[in-house]
């Protein structure tokens, strides 16, 4: 199944999506972490713990954290899950970069181990993991579907998926407002900070065209997962999705 958001990319037609994200990303590294930050107004560090909170109760002692850029779900989830191994994964090697380091200043390198990896052909046997996470990237996926199909390969029977990513608000006044902020202010703090004129707008264009509630919740389940459910977090401008193999 295609799905709209595959078919937006950052700098236009030409190449293959994932290739254009991976230097997309590249590109943005050093100054993405404030980017995020400012752009999110904060907030999704709230969000990142909320997910985390759902998986605790489940132990999870191998961690699959997908694209993980600079590590910031993964270096709090080995702070709050404290499991034995944590993988980070990303094409990106420039925003793994910054997240080795991160890693290294928290005292959590030999928690957690960062190796580039496409998430659509993971490296890694079948079963191999307790939980896999996914927080603001899958919308960047270029086949969803496959990803989806490959995360639920690589986790064990029983085990857990946790996706965070960004979401269209849906009632008033709240769609109208992040319509206008996505639209207007999102590209020029983002062009402002990161000197990229196109990444800050294929941000809300990906938000914009990704599947979300049900839509997504159906994907899941095509892809193999179970008990799928969703939580649409502060008035809908994040979506948390759970979901078991």
């Amino acid at each position: 199944m295609e799905y709209p958001q595959e078919k937006v990319m950052p700098y236009g037609s030409e190449g293959r999506k994932a290739e254009q994200v991976e230097r997309m990303f590249d590109h943005i590294a050093p100054t993405y972490d404030r980017l995020n930050h400012t752009l999110s107004l904060g907030i999704d560090r709230r969000w990142r713990r909320r997910a985390i909170r759902w998986l605790a109760p489940f132990r999870p002692q191998e961690v699959l954290d997908v694209a993980t850029g600079t590590g910031d779900f993964a270096l709090l989830a080995c702070r709050l899950l404290k499991p034995r191994t944590l993988t980070g994964i990303d094409l990106s090697e420039g925003m793994m970069q910054v997240g080795r380091q991160k890693a290294k200043d928290a005292g959590l390198a030999d928690c957690i181990r960062f190796r580039r990896e496409d998430c659509e052909a993971l490296s890694f046997p079948d079963a191999s993991f307790d939980a896999v996470t996914v927080a603001f990237g899958i919308r960047n996926f270029e086949h969803l579907d496959v990803g989806l199909r490959e995360m639920c390969r690589v986790l064990r029977p029983g085990g857990h998926l946790v996706i965070l990513e960004l979401s269209t608000p849906d009632r008033f006044p709240m769609r109208q407002l992040f319509s206008l902020y996505s639209r207007v202010a999102m590209p020029v703090i983002g062009r402002s900070i990161s000197h990229d004129n196109s990444a800050y707008t294929y941000l809300p264009e990906s938000i914009r065209a990704f599947p979300q509630g049900e839509v997504m919740s159906q994907s899941l389940r095509r892809a193999g997962f179970s008990q799928v459910q969703f939580r649409r977090l502060t008035f809908g401008l994040c979506t948390l999705y759970m979901a078991t193999k």
